[in-house]
């Protein structure tokens, strides 16, 4: 099969290699999956950098977790039902060598889930960690119809799928950004209220937005980064969930804001989660992407596979808008 691999951490013009390497055969319990798509996160391009992730967890490693395509071969005890299926999956290079920026992959069945026909499969990539992790920061301690949510980064990868997510579960949604253009995007997905993080009164337009009551619930892109905002805005007993971080950043929280507001601050890392959460998040996108058939699925742009490196540096600009895909089925 063709694919992309590196065999040391690296800038991605220098270490990512494209070529042909064994068509992997599912063990029991795994489907083999012809990809399609192969999605680019941020962590996948960190993970290749050596940001936030030192050393090779493996001698040679195919990157990228998410992506989507069709079951094409079983091994022994799976459901023969799914040969034939299309999916989506996510955890491809978890705790594996062999990730999705490649034309198959073999992985446990549990990490696939089904495609719906209406998607194509490169939006079917975009779904993965992403949706994974807005949908776990929103609803794993129930239901959230009613209450104000906040999201930070509205227009991000994760964020935009948290304002869908939270509109689709009843929320008041408001959501952060930077700029018109990612503004434009979170009320797209939307957004009740789309506030500039940078402006000098953000915090009291947020509040404003809710009645003075202050948000309930908090999906946080950089807790360090936000935290002063997010400490003024939080209601009393409110759920603060972030997700990511700067790297190489740390400070000290206002912990006597945090104890006089009963604020929960729970940090959110998708592998460290246990299979019953993240099956039900699995079940979740399945209801919700039946429920809203025209949720949007952002694809900044895609790439062929022998161009990874280029996706890669697409990615570290920081100026995407949408996850950017590798088609793996151009050769």
């Amino acid at each position: 099969m063709k694919a992309i691999w590196y065999e040391k951490q690296g800038r991605a013009e220098e270490v990512l290699a494209f070529g042909d390497l064994p068509t992997p055969q599912p063990a029991p319990g795994e489907v083999r999956v012809r990809l399609h798509a192969s999605a680019v996160n941020p962590a996948d391009a960190n993970r290749r950098a050596g940001r936030m992730h030192g050393g090779m967890e493996f001698p040679r490693i195919i990157p990228h977790s998410d992506g989507a395509g069709v079951v094409d071969r079983l091994g022994h005890g799976v459901d023969h039902r799914l040969l034939g299926s299309r999916v989506w999956l996510h955890f491809g290079q978890r705790g594996r060598p062999f990730g999705t920026a490649a034309e198959y992959i073999c992985l446990p069945h549990e990490l696939t889930s089904p495609l719906p026909e209406h998607l194509d499969f490169s939006q079917g990539a975009c779904l993965g960690i992403p949706a994974m992790t807005a949908y776990t920061s929103l609803f794993q301690r129930g239901a959230i119809r009613g209450k104000y949510v906040l999201i930070t980064g509205g227009a991000g990868a994760v964020g935009h799928y948290a304002v869908q997510l939270a509109k689709w579960g009843g929320a008041y949604v408001i959501a952060t950004t930077s700029s018109e253009r990612k503004a434009a995007h979170a009320a797209a997905g939307g957004a009740d209220t789309v506030i500039d993080y940078l402006a000098p009164d953000a915090a009291q337009q947020i509040l404003d937005a809710t009645h003075g009551q202050g948000v309930d619930h908090i999906v946080d892109v950089n807790a360090i980064d936000n935290s002063r905002l997010c400490l003024q805005v939080a209601a009393n007993h409110a759920l603060w969930v972030s997700y990511a971080n700067s790297a190489g950043r740390e400070q000290a929280l206002p912990l006597v804001t945090l104890i006089r507001k009963n604020i929960c601050l729970q940090g959110i890392y998708l592998p460290g989660l246990p299979y019953e959460m993240r099956w039900l998040a699995q079940e979740g996108l399945s209801r919700w992407m039946n429920d809203v058939p025209d949720a949007i699925h952002a694809v900044d742009s895609v790439f062929d596979l022998r161009d990874t490196a280029k996706a890669h540096l697409a990615v570290e600009a920081g100026t995407k808008q949408g996850t950017i895909v590798v088609r793996c089925d151009s050769e």
